[in-house]
């Protein structure tokens, strides 16, 4: 480690000013350079991590896997919110898939990686994520449309849908494989960040701030319902015909809304 240490400041020195390219080196080597931590041994603290995370990600598969059984098998749920969810649920399930992949090459097992595999197992959790976090802006919209038409359900064509889960998806594998095609610090070390040693620091705050958007923009939208919903509400209570009928055709709708935001949006953070 030391004679590893040794060679970080000059490589580092010559790799920036002559644009060199590192792609040889161990992830060793660039965890070194970042200064994160990185052991050769397995501790209790990471057998214990790798267990319990491990459990957790049969779990999130196997609960999202019932709900997009449930969505299929079930003519009920064949309208766009209920397809927008299951895309959701297949967003989540990726995402064990991809913190199962996470908790098979962690740990010590983290130094034997290939730089190519490095950048697989960050981009699997990028792509998931990105694909829950959009999805839920999706829902947020769908909800907002439904509910300013005063509509149980949106009128949106399958095929609509279609291009639009599509376009989820084909968003996230572009945010996710970004960093493998080249916005790195593979050529520039002194951007690495500490966080994910391999990743340019500058691609990890376009990352954050392009979710941090998302989700204002979610809970923006679902703000916007809310007040309306409630003035709708103080509105009906001045008259008595369809009251009723009216009131909970809303608050069936209000249901919904919360339903998604509360139990959703855990899962993506």
């Amino acid at each position: 480690e030391r004679k590893l240490q040794a060679r970080i400041g000059p490589v580092r020195a010559e790799g920036d000013a002559m644009g060199a390219c590192l792609h040889n080196e161990s992830v060793w080597f660039f965890y070194n350079n970042s200064g994160k931590e990185l052991s050769d041994i397995w501790r209790t603290k990471d057998k214990l991590v790798v267990s319990l995370g491990l459990l957790v990600c049969v779990i999130i598969i196997l609960v999202n896997l019932l709900v997009m059984v449930a969505i299929a098998i079930n003519r009920r749920f064949h309208y766009p919110i209920f397809y927008l969810l299951a895309n959701l649920a297949a967003a989540d399930l990726f995402s064990g898939i991809a913190y199962m992949f996470l908790m098979f090459n962690t740990g010590p097992r983290t130094m034997h990686l290939t730089v190519r595999t490095w950048f697989v197992r960050q981009s699997l959790l990028d792509m998931s994520l990105t694909a829950s976090v959009a999805n839920l802006l999706a829902i947020a919209v769908e909800r907002h449309q439904t509910v300013f038409q005063f509509q149980l359900h949106s009128q949106m064509s399958n095929q609509r849908v279609i291009i639009l889960i599509a376009c989820i998806w084909c968003s996230a594998i572009m945010i996710g494989f970004i960093p493998h095609l080249g916005w790195n610090c593979v050529c520039h070390l002194t951007g690495c960040s500490r966080m994910a040693p391999l990743y340019s620091k500058s691609y990890l705050v376009f990352w954050a701030v392009s979710n941090l958007i998302i989700f204002s923009v979610m809970l923006l939208i679902y703000l916007h319902i809310y007040y309306y919903v409630n003035e709708k509400t103080k509105r009906m209570s001045q008259h008595t015909t369809f009251q009723g009928r009216h009131k909970e055709t809303m608050m069936n709708l209000m249901k919904t809304v919360f339903l998604v935001l509360g139990k959703c949006s855990p899962l993506s953070l």
